[in-house]
């Protein structure tokens, strides 16, 4: 796993700040914010928000997309909420739900991590993007399920993902996982890459900035998971790659990042993950994008965008 800067705290202090503060914190997300302290759909609130609610639908017109924003400092409870409620395509977001339930469901003191699991060459190709599990020699001898996890999270495999779902039982496993931990919205339906398909109007595949960003907070900063699990999940966060020009592009260099992306038709370009400033405080960040063309590319700035205006705001 990638080391962090030497100007960045320890992953194990980032944890041991960020839980211990945080979890409080947590618990209500789904409520509302006081006033002061929260940047509402409307626009409503402090002169603050006012002003980042405006910033946010500029980088919309700028970049003609819808945006979807939910993040929170966990130590001081101030809030950032924009379109928070609306479905948003969930794409490889699941994946980090997906692991975490075989953490919690699946796995007895790292029995179940250390099994090798078999698979061909036309299922990879059946998956789509697969970096890691495409390689030769894992086609050839298989991949452990803890390599599946790190491969899933670390590099967005998708053939580690549908492996990881077949696991679980399908992809339906997600959503129960998502209810069984107090998210109400979030559901996956499908496979990779069939999952990616993004349409406007499908309700199957989706989620919304504040129920994947609760759930994402409370698999690294609650206690959904044993606590060795949830390092070992926060670690496979923490060595993401994909993210280099969305959130890390927009974040301060100095900040720790533990973060998924996923991508997907009509401009679909998400990113959820907890960040760390200097001082330790977590920040909860969920940012997620579409636009209505079928074949928009991914808009990596208006994501590092929208992470920059977030740590400007969250961190006062």
């Amino acid at each position: 796993m990638p080391t962090a800067p030497r100007s960045h705290p320890s992953r194990r202090t980032a944890l041991a700040l960020g839980a211990g503060a945080a979890w409080s914190a947590v618990l209500p997300l789904g409520a509302q914010a006081h006033a002061s302290d929260s940047t509402s759909d409307s626009g409503s609130g402090s002169a603050g928000a006012d002003g980042l609610a405006a910033r946010l639908r500029e980088l919309e017109q700028r970049h003609s997309a819808r945006l979807g924003v939910f993040a929170r400092n966990m130590r001081t409870g101030r809030t950032a909420a924009y379109r928070a409620d609306e479905r948003f395509p969930m794409c490889s977001l699941f994946k980090t739900v997906a692991a975490a339930a075989v953490l919690r469901d699946l796995d007895r003191d790292g029995d179940f991590l250390a099994e090798r699991i078999r698979y061909t060459a036309q299922y990879v190709k059946r998956s789509g993007y697969s970096p890691c599990t495409g390689k030769a020699g894992n086609i050839e001898n298989g991949m452990t399920v803890a390599e599946l996890c790190a491969a899933t999270i670390c590099y967005s495999d998708n053939t580690a993902g549908n492996l990881l779902l077949r696991e679980l039982g399908g992809p339906t496993a997600v959503t129960r996982f998502c209810r069984s931990i107090g998210d109400g919205r979030t559901r996956l339906d499908r496979w990779e890459p069939e999952l990616n398909s993004a349409e406007p109007w499908r309700v199957t595949d989706t989620t919304t900035a504040r129920a994947i960003g609760g759930t994402y907070a409370r698999l690294v900063l609650g206690d959904v998971l044993a606590p060795a699990d949830r390092e070992r999940l926060t670690g496979w966060l923490l060595a993401n790659t994909t993210s280099d020009e969305r959130f890390r592009a927009g974040l301060p260099a100095d900040w720790i990042l533990a973060d998924k992306t996923g991508g997907g038709s009509y401009g679909g370009n998400n990113d959820v993950g907890i960040a760390w400033p200097p001082d330790g405080a977590p920040i909860l960040m969920a940012v997620l994008t579409a636009k209505q063309e079928r074949d928009a590319p991914a808009d990596h700035p208006l994501v590092a965008a929208t992470a920059a205006l977030l740590a400007a705001e969250l961190v006062r």
